[in-house]
């Protein structure tokens, strides 16, 4: 049986390929609000401040719109590699899949990730080449490049046969013709009530809905998203949440709230069938995977594939001299309670407690992945420390084995040495070079993980900032040796107290500073970088001796250069294994694990033994 009235697509690309602008044009289309209201905002769709201000998508939302007595749901899902487990479980909700195509970049590398997962699942997508009001678009190229990419990942010929449509989501309109400029974006809807086909639904069966999202609301509880696949559920309807991995042991619940997504929110329905995506309030202990059955008809759907986190951190209470001064929750409860909380709805990141009092290890899909969560804590008046970042190696056919990516980068041709030079000392794999235009090329690699900690800054800075880098997850091989990447020292304050012009202006002579003057700091606390690979123990608080004696130059005042202060990723990246990012709602300060100097030069004595 089909819903004809009912449409379920999801919407994939790269990062900032114009997915959510797409989606407001597809809103204001369709009325769902007005586009004069002082209320509405460019990308909707990106309701938290952190998404606005990073400028990308990082939870998969749903919204819905009615167009010609359909219903059509539509899945906005992140773009960027770190967030990808987001994208693999939307797609089990949907029938068909948008495929947004930037028409100067062409396929990147989350590209080929998301389409590869809708081909797994045999959806049929839909090819948007967005951005066509770019003066250096280049649709004809991009179109062959995308037909090239569907070859490469096993596309049948169905899905090669594929619809095209050329938008420009800014502008919000779209055309069947490349030649011409649309008048609105309504070719998209026709498009998707054509080719997407209705989603299979019989409401005899008995019921079954796998949940596929999860949020949390302060009043409900628990909130399960997800499609009901057969059958009908009532609000206030008994449920049993089933689980393939274990038949055995249900959690019997209660439906207390079912909403259907309508436009900009959502709406409250007494029931709802097969076919539709709705949100569950009131499940208590649900987690993804699960199956909402009849308590007397149980039957879990198989469990879905989220592919195993990449990359680890360690989260400690903060122990330095300035703790507790900036920061609300502080304590190992607290952080704990918080990190169980993420947890429940972040199904990308796992979480587990360290020996010791305050420590934790939490894994997940990149260092984004992990750096995002901080963030959002340290808004939320958080004070914690953090390890650098560490890759998870696994063991395959008896060989230690450690994750891949793939790296793709955009550069002038005059920075074709440095960048060559940059990405060869990180063991990367050339895979492909292809010259863009007169004096671009496109260079692709294989390369360790690892190696990519602590590269976007010092390729940026080698580009002159015009440089464009991209990655992805590829796949898990064999470890291969990567040289030491941080050949500096840093500079350690020797005590505690507030930095001095007089003192700074000597350090900087044999390195680059992190603070400036008048800056309090601790003992420990890391305040600069050599210009050498040892570490320095320096007095960045020493005072000026007053004496009876004058000179021309007493009086002169010191001329210090501009500090470098580092964003949190920045800091994540910079440091090494033997220190720590201490992070609080007001400040970023880099320090050594160990702060007394002499207890930290006897641990390395005792590690120089071993």
């Amino acid at each position: 049986m089909k819903r004809n009235d009912v449409r379920n697509v999801a919407i994939i690309a790269h990062v900032d390929h114009g997915k959510t602008t797409i989606v407001d044009s597809l809103l204001k289309f369709s009325g769902q609000f007005n586009v004069k209201s002082d209320q509405v905002q460019d990308m909707v769709l990106d309701s938290s401040p952190l998404e606005r201000e990073i400028g990308i998508t990082i939870l998969s939302k749903c919204t819905s719109v009615n167009y010609k007595g359909s219903t059509i749901n539509i899945v906005d899902t992140p773009g960027h590699a770190d967030f990808g487990s987001e994208v693999e479980r939307v797609l089990k909700m949907v029938d068909g899949a948008i495929l947004m195509v930037d028409a100067v970049e062409g396929p990147m590398p989350q590209t080929r990730f998301v389409l590869r997962k809708a081909l797994a699942l045999g959806l049929k997508p839909i090819v948007v080449i967005n951005k066509m009001d770019s003066s250096n678009a280049t649709p004809s190229t991009v179109i062959d490049n995308v037909f090239d990419l569907f070859m490469k990942l096993g596309a049948n010929d169905e899905q090669l046969d594929f619809p095209i449509i050329y938008a420009s989501g800014r502008d919000g309109w779209a055309s069947l013709k490349m030649e011409e400029k649309g008048a609105d974006i309504e070719p998209v809807f026709t498009t998707i009530l054509k080719h997407v086909p209705p989603p299979d639904a019989d409401i005899e069966k008995p019921l079954q809905m796998q949940i596929t999202i999860l949020d949390y609301n302060n009043f409900l509880g628990n909130v399960g998203i997800g499609r009901i696949l057969n059958g009908t559920i009532k609000k206030g309807q008994v449920i049993a949440l089933a689980n393939e991995s274990n038949v055995n042991s249900q959690k019997i619940t209660k439906a207390v709230r079912i909403d259907k997504f309508c436009g900009l929110g959502k709406q409250e329905v007494e029931q709802a069938q097969a076919g539709d995506i709705v949100s569950i309030a009131g499940l208590e202990r649900v987690e993804v995977s699960d199956t909402v059955c009849n308590i007397d008809n149980i039957l879990p759907l198989p469990r879905l594939s989220i592919d195993e986190p990449t990359v680890s951190m360690n989260f400690l209470v903060n122990d330095s001299p300035f703790a507790g001064k900036e920061g609300k929750f502080i304590t190992t409860r607290h952080i704990k309670t918080r990190l169980e909380k993420e947890a429940q709805t972040n199904v990308g990141l796992k979480i587990e407690t360290l020996e010791g009092e305050g420590k934790f290890k939490v894994s997940g899909r990149g260092e984004l992945h992990l750096t995002v969560l901080i963030e959002t804590m340290r808004r939320e008046d958080f004070e914690i420390a953090v390890s650098s970042p560490e890759v998870i190696y696994k063991e395959i056919d008896g060989k230690l084995c450690e994750p891949m990516e793939f790296l793709t980068l955009d550069i002038e041709s005059q920075y074709q040495g440095i960048v060559f030079e940059l990405v060869g000392k990180r063991s990367a794999k050339l895979e492909n070079m292809v010259s863009e235009g007169e004096d671009r090329i496109r260079l692709e690699y294989i390369i360790p993980s690892r190696a990519l900690i602590g590269f976007k800054n010092e390729f940026l800075t080698n580009t002159r900032g015009q440089g464009i880098m991209h990655h992805s997850f590829y796949d898990y091989m064999p470890k291969i040796n990567v040289s030491n990447l941080r050949t500096n020292g840093v500079f350690i304050a020797k005590e505690q107290g507030k930095t001095t012009a007089y003192a700074l202006d000597n350090l900087q002579v044999s390195g680059q500073l992190f603070v400036g003057p008048g800056v309090e700091v601790y003992e420990g606390m890391i305040v600069g970088q050599n210009s050498r690979e040892n570490d320095l123990v320096v007095n960045p608080c020493k005072l000026k001796k007053l004496t009876n004696m004058r000179s021309k130059s007493a009086d002169n005042a010191p001329m210090l250069n501009t500090p470098r202060v580092m964003n949190l990723e920045q800091a994540v990246e910079y440091i090494a294994q033997d220190e720590l990012v201490e992070i609080t709602p007001v400040s970023i300060r880099l320090r050594k694990k160990i702060l007394n100097h002499l207890l930290r030069k006897r641990s390395s004595q005792k590690e120089d033994e071993r």
